[in-house]
C-alpha cells in the first residue's frame, strides 16, 4: 500500500437480520473530515469481492489507493455471500442442495446499508457511487430508487440485455446456491477479448497470480477444494435468466436523476460496448451524462496495464465542476 494511505475494514449490519457486510475503506492520512464530493461507495460484480478488483494492489497500488491519494474517502462493500461478508449456511452444503441467493434486489439493500453507514460516519447527505459490471445494476437500481442519496454515479462495464448466454452459470440443469470458478476458468475469462499475442502485455500472468491469491484468501472453504475454486452466489445468474436474457431490466435508467458516467473498455467481451450505448441512451433523466470508451482494455481494465487512462477518466468525472 502506498505511503500516506490508511486502510481499514468495517463490518456492519445488513438490513436483513443476521447478515454482516464487509466494507473496505481507504483514505488519505491526516484527513478526518470529507465533503460529499470526496466520498465514494463502490460495489463489485457478479463473481468476486471488492479486494480482488477495487483494492487489488498491482504495480504498487490499487484503484482505491489511486482515489485515496487524490483526497477521496473510498469505501467498497462486499454483497452478502461475497468476499468477507456473511456466507450463508447454503454455501457450506453442495450447491445443488439449495436454491440461488443474493439476488440484485438483495444486493441493492446491501449497498443501501453501506451508504447509510458511510453517510452517518461522515455526517453527509449524499455520496458518490461506482458500480462495476453486475454492480452497475446494483448501483443503478439504488440511484434510481434513491436519487437524493447519490451525488454522482459511475457505471463501469454496464450490464444490459443479454443476446448470448454469458460465461457464468451451471450448465443446463437447475441453478444451485452457488457456482465454482477454478483458476483455469478465471484466467481464460480474464483474457477474453484481448487480441491474440497481446495477452501478456495487457493482462500479465504475474498480476493474475496476485489476483488469484487474493481471491482464494477471501474464500478459505473454496480454496480447500480440489481443485481450489471460488464460490460465487447464483442470485445474479438467476436474475440474468429471469430478466436480462428475456429483454427485461431490473431497474429503469431513466429514473436516475444524477450526473452519470458510463465507461467501458474497447475489448470488453463480457458486457460488450453496445450495452454501454444502450444504457447511456436510456439515461434521459440525468442532468449530465458522459459515455467514455477506454482503448485496449477488457471487462477488467481496472486491473490491466492500461488502467491509468481509465482511472484518469473516472477521476475527471468525479472532480469536474458540472
Amino acid at each position: 500500500m502506498p505511503d500516506g494511505i490508511l486502510a481499514a475494514s468495517h463490518f456492519i449490519a445488513a438490513r436483513t437480520p443476521g447478515i454482516t457486510l464487509h466494507v473496505r475503506n481507504k483514505r488519505p492520512v491526516g484527513i478526518e473530515h470529507f465533503a460529499e464530493d470526496r466520498v465514494l461507495v463502490l460495489v463489485h460484480g457478479a463473481t468476486y469481492g471488492v479486494e480482488t478488483g477495487f483494492d487489488l494492489e498491482i504495480g504498487g497500488f490499487s484503484w482505491m489507493d489511486w482515489m485515496a491519494a487524490r483526497g477521496f474517502d473510498v469505501y467498497a462493500v462486499d454483497v452478502r455471500g461475497y468476499g468477507q461478508s456473511s456466507r450463508p449456511a447454503a454455501m457450506e452444503a453442495p450447491a445443488k442442495d439449495n436454491p440461488p441467493f443474493a439476488f440484485t434486489a438483495d444486493a441493492i439493500e446491501d449497498l443501501a446499508a453501506a451508504v447509510d453507514f458511510v453517510k452517518a460516519r461522515r455526517n453527509l447527505n449524499r455520496v458518490g457511487v461506482i458500480g462495476w459490471s453486475w454492480g452497475t445494476t446494483i448501483a443503478g437500481g439504488f440511484a434510481a430508487k434513491h436519487p437524493e442519496l447519490v451525488r454522482r454515479l459511475v457505471l463501469f462495464a454496464p450490464l444490459w440485455f443479454v443476446e448470448e448466454p454469458p460465461p457464468v452459470g451451471d450448465g443446463d440443469g437447475p441453478l444451485g446456491a452457488y457456482r465454482l470458478v477454478t483458476k483455469e476458468a478465471a484466467r481464460k475469462r480474464r483474457v477474453r477479448g484481448i487480441p491474440p499475442g497481446k495477452e501478456e502485455a495487457i493482462s500479465p500472468d504475474a498480476w493474475f497470480e496476485l489476483f488469484w491469491a487474493k481471491a482464494l484468501a477471501s474464500d478459505p472453504v473454496g480454496a480447500a477444494l480440489s481443485p481450489p475454486a471460488i464460490r460465487a452466489p447464483n442470485g445474479v445468474v438467476s436474475d440474468l435468466q429471469a430478466y436480462w436474457m428475456q429483454g427485461k431490466a431490473t431497474y429503469d435508467p431513466s429514473a436516475i436523476k444524477v450526473p452519470t458516467l458510463v465507461i467501458h473498455a474497447e475489448w470488453d467481451a463480457d458486457t460488450p460496448p453496445r450495452m454501454a450505448r444502450e444504457v447511456f441512451a436510456r439515461l434521459t433523466g440525468s442532468p449530465h451524462k458522459q459515455l467514455i470508451v477506454v482503448g485496449e482494455g477488457t471487462h477488467v481494465v481496472a486491473v490491466e496495464t492500461n488502467r491509468l487512462p481509465f482511472f484518469k477518466a473516472v477521476q475527471h468525472f468525479l472532480e469536474d465542476e458540472i
